[in-house]
């Protein structure tokens, strides 16, 4: 059970799309009518059809199904749905609503997913159902950033599996379900919130290597190489308990045994304490600031030969570079300059890194970029955006931990954005002070919102202080010192720690020797270089900073590039013939104008070094006339080069080949000219048609997505009418009653089979005319009756009879389809001959002077005439309850009281009573069982004071029912008047 203080506040955002409707019945189905929680459900829906979905969802659960109007308020225990053409977001408690953008991508599960995190934190889950397109990941993130809840459908039960794959790429989902597991993982998670909690030991909980605590971070540490402990501690508690809860753990400890065996829960921690959250332009205000006042500065201040160098750490996934990159690129093409640029992404985390360096991204991103930059620096592949090649390979990724590798050098903007406010305090200033060491004289850096440079603020100017853009003024002097890390307490961890020698004390002959050695080098031998095959240096021997010469922008180690004017063809011309054969070479004397003026003659010797099973290397010396004796005696002796004729030889080849590659390069550039120019116009038409359909596929996608949605309410629906199309037709033969039915217009719409008997209609000729019939109604005003029925809306009754002798009770009455349509009209024919035959027959019994009632086979009265109710009368039995119709005359036979032919007042023998009693009885069952064809009796009885004798007959009915006929017969009469005449015999 969810605990009191908990009730109401888990608020569950379920997203969906195409094939979304299955997912959700499926998911809805598994949820109680209480469960402590309030659901919300975004779907992609058409603005241009009404959903169904509030009627469809609502057989699925017991928990209302309400759609959401402006302002609503979020109430628990109900399901909230967005209606069509809307975008919905939450705040304070209520779904607000806003008109959804009709041309364009619209992304509303990550909108609302967004404002969720916002604005319910741990209280939010985030629900991803089945779904094209990436919509819900970006929203995901946000859930996850703010502590909530993540699940998705598992994508081989989703009909399209897009959203769901998109979110468990991100590696951020707790839970990977089938639709109707997901809702019981939800009530599981949040009673278990309750019975998890570490913080109270917070205050208490040190960082020795005897608690789990220390444990966790020991493991963390080995496994990804970060030290946790540089982060706040609330941002790791928080963290840490919230896959405590992910993996039902309820104590530290348990928990830490569980990381030390499962690589990947360990990798899922990590992933959760490094907060991967970030977008493109975030905080398009601050980035707007930052193009005009720092990027255009850089690039106005910037030659065309100078590069341009930029650095932003914790890139994450490498929205933030792009973003940085773009602002570059734009600014590039504003001013007309174009200048070699670099952007060095970097990340602790090496999946951001690989994700970074793809430069893929879904299609979330048109919520953040505008239209225009879309267009310019992406294009479209399926459902996702590629950053352009001139974009991405302006960009390094690589790893790299801010707080413990070497920072980057000579960087003119460093960003690093919302990474600063999860380190403790220390690590804050060390990384920044990083930061600083990395940048370049009149630099930039920009951080986050909520980020300082805490006592950096001395060397730093405010460029922005609203939108944290800073310019340096001061550098950091002295190298970094790695020892500051606090990582030191693992220096045992890594290995045995380092011997450290004293002064005085472990020199042995060995160190004086190579010391020796190298004064000796300095002293006499000759500045050197030494090169590989490729005139690549590697090592420098003695100082050759004066010969050398480094331009701005990047370095090159490709000797060319580092010697003088003066001298890099001579010292080229050497290298390619010491190359080619084994003595050494030197020039001739030379005079190298130094960088402090002063001239210098010197000589260029170039030697091989060969070494077994590799390339040669080469050592290229420069030698000083003063040198010159020291140097120039070899064991081989030394060739010098005759440089004049050597560069004679080589100039002639050199113009030989270059006339035959201008002939051949000439006759290939007016082909490709040509070809050019078709390829030209081509490619502008096939760009415009291309722009044309990106633009027309994402309409379609987006459409499709509705109709899919509105299609599974549809297919949905046409089940329900299925079946009630079924049961009306079930119904209708049930009850074998002939109905037509016609539209506003009297054409005939639907009819039931027994109609088929009083119409000449068959199934072809529905949508004809009913007066296109013929009929056996004797009912000349039928079609007229019809229309005024229609007209007037009201229901018509009356009696007819048919050519084929039945009388039917014909009812007219008026229908429409929805309120305010044209109305049709049902005339249903109800066959009511036998109640007709049934009034006949009642008319002949009363007719008939005897007493008369009709009892069935169990001897029950069923009809009676007026002659027996007079009968009744006389007795007493004013309601007919011991006469009338539904008693059963054999128990009346039962007591001679209760006996209807007898008078118990009036007989005064009881004997004689009961044999009459008896007799009628005995004589109805005996007709009743078949034992007799009838039965007759007489007996006395006294009515109105005077006795009578009366004669009862029975006679059986001869029908399948059974039953029979008793009449009573009163003889009295008929024997006064035969003693009458008896006497006026004997008189005469």
């Amino acid at each position: 059970m969810v605990p009191d203080d908990e009730k109401g506040r888990y608020i569950v955002a379920v997203g969906a799309s195409a094939g979304g409707l299955d997912a959700l019945e499926r998911f809805f189905q598994a949820l109680p009518e209480r469960s402590g929680a309030a659901y919300v459900v975004i779907q992609h829906l058409s603005p241009d059809h009404k959903s169904m979905m509030a009627n469809l969802l609502a057989r699925h659960t017991l928990m209302p199904v309400v759609t959401v109007e402006d302002g609503m308020k979020i109430e628990t225990d109900r399901v909230h749905l967005i209606p069509p053409a809307s975008m919905m977001s939450i705040a304070n408690n209520e779904l607000r609503l806003s008109p959804k953008n009709p041309r364009g991508l619209t992304l509303p599960i990550d909108l609302f997913f967004t404002a969720l995190g916002r604005e319910f934190g741990k209280y939010a889950i985030g629900v991803v159902l089945s779904g094209t397109g990436s919509d819900g990941t970006r929203g995901a993130v946000a859930i996850n950033d703010a502590g909530g809840f993540l699940l998705a459908q598992e994508p081989e039960t989703a009909k399209f599996d897009g959203m769901p794959r998109s979110a468990i790429a991100t590696g951020l989902v707790d839970a990977i379900l089938p639709p109707e597991e997901l809702g019981p993982r939800i009530l599981d998670h949040i009673s278990q919130v309750a019975r998890i909690s570490i913080r109270s030991n917070r205050a208490t909980v040190g960082y020795d290597k005897d608690n789990a605590l220390e444990e966790t971070m020991h493991l963390l540490y080995h496994q990804g190489g970060i030290n946790f402990r540089e982060y706040k501690p609330a941002t790791v508690m928080r963290r840490i308990e919230r896959r405590m809860q992910v993996r039902h753990v309820p104590d530290l400890e348990n928990y830490a045994r569980l990381l030390d065996g499962d690589r990947t829960e360990l990798n899922a921690l990590r992933r959760e304490l490094l907060i991967p959250v970030t977008n493109f332009f975030r905080d398009p205000e601050s980035f707007e600031t930052l193009a005009q006042n720092a990027i255009h500065t850089i690039v106005q201040e910037r030659g065309e030969a100078q590069a341009i160098r930029a650095w932003v750490p914790a890139t994450s996934t490498g929205e933030e570079a792009y973003s940085i990159a773009i602002l570059f690129a734009e600014a590039f093409d504003r001013l007309k300059r174009w200048p070699n640029f670099k952007l060095f992404a970097t990340d602790v985390e090496q999946h951001n890194v690989d994700v970074g360096s793809a430069g893929v991204f879904s299609e979330a991103i048109t919520a953040e970029v505008s239209p225009e930059r879309l267009e310019r620096w992406f294009y479209k592949r399926g459902n996702h955006f590629v950053v352009k090649n001139e974009i991405r390979q302006s960009i390094v990724f690589a790893r790299h931990n801010l707080l413990e590798d070497p920072p980057f050098t000579r960087m003119d903007l460093v960003t690093c954005r919302n990474l600063l406010i999860y380190f403790r305090s220390e690590a804050q200033e060390r990384a920044l002070r990083r930061m600083q060491y990395a940048l370049a004289p009149g630099g930039f850096m920009f951080l986050g919102s909520s980020e300082t440079l805490a006592g950096l603020q001395s060397d730093f100017t405010a460029v922005s202080s609203k939108h944290k853009i800073y310019r340096i003024l001061r550098h950091v002097s002295l190298p970094l010192d790695p020892s500051s890390s606090s990582l030191g307490r693992y220096s045992n961890m890594a290995g045995k720690p380092r011997a450290v020698n004293k002064p005085g004390r472990g020199m042995t002959d060995a160190v004086a020797i190579d010391a020796g050695q190298s004064l000796l080098l300095r002293s006499y031998a000759p500045n050197t270089l030494l090169l590989n095959s490729n005139n690549e240096l590697l090592h420098v021997f003695g100082d050759v900073g004066r010969y050398l010469r480094f331009s701005e922008g990047a370095v090159s180690l490709d000797l060319p590039k580092l010697l003088p004017a003066q001298v890099a063809p001579v010292a080229q011309a050497l290298l390619h013939k010491a190359a080619r054969g084994a003595e050494p070479l030197r020039s001739d004397v030379l005079s190298l104008k130094l960088s402090d003026g002063e001239s210098e003659r010197l000589r260029l010797v170039v030697r091989r070094v060969e070494i077994e099973q590799r390339e040669p290397y080469l050592l290229l010396s420069f030698e000083p006339m003063a040198a010159e004796s020291i140097s120039v005696h070899s064991p081989g002796g030394m060739e010098t080069m005759d440089l004049n004729h050597e560069t004679a030889d080589r100039v002639e080849t050199l113009e030989r080949e270059l006339a035959a590659t201008r002939e051949s390069l000439q006759a290939t550039i007016e082909e490709l000219e040509t070809a050019n120019e078709e390829l030209q116009a081509t490619n502008e038409e096939l760009m415009a048609s291309n722009e044309e359909l990106q633009s027309s596929n994402e309409e379609l996608q987006s459409v499709n997505e509705e109709l899919y949605t509105v299609n599974a309410e549809n297919q949905e629906k046409i089940e329900i009418l299925n079946r009630l199309n079924a049961d009306l037709d079930g119904m209708a033969k049930a009850a074998a009653i002939a109905t037509v039915f016609v539209d506003s217009d009297l054409r005939l719409t639907r009819f039931t089979p027994e109609a088929t008997g009083l119409f000449k209609i068959r199934d072809g000729d529905l949508g004809r005319n009913i007066d296109d019939f013929s009929n056996l109604l004797n009912y000349p005003n039928f079609i007229e009756e019809l229309r005024n029925t229609i007209q007037s809306g009201e229901m018509l009754q009356r009696e007819i009879t048919a050519s084929n002798g039945r009388v039917y009770l014909v009812r007219v009455l008026p229908y429409a389809v929805r309120r305010g349509d044209a109305r049709g009209a049902v005339a249903t024919f109800i066959d009511v001959t036998t109640l007709h035959d049934i009034k006949h027959l009642q008319a002949v019994l009363n007719s008939l002077p005897e007493s008369v009632a009709v009892l069935d086979s169990h001897g029950e009265i069923t009809m009676v005439n007026d002659a027996w109710r007079k009968f009744a009368h006389h007795t007493g039995d004013q309601d007919l309850q011991q006469h009338g119709v539904g008693v059963n005359y054999l128990d009346m036979c039962e007591s001679p009281d209760a006996s209807p032919d007898a008078n118990p007042d009036e007989i005064k023998d009881g004997s004689k009573k009961e044999q009459v009693a008896l007799a009628a009885r005995s004589g109805i069952e005996a007709v009743l069982s078949g034992a007799k064809s009838g039965f007759s009796m007489e007996y006395p009885c006294c009515l109105d004071e005077r006795e009578h004798r009366l004669v009862m007959h029975v006679a059986p009915i001869r029908h399948p029912a059974g039953g029979l006929i008793i009449s009573h017969v009163d003889l009295t009469q008929s024997l006064q008047d035969g003693d009458n005449l008896g006497a006026e015999g004997d008189e005469s």
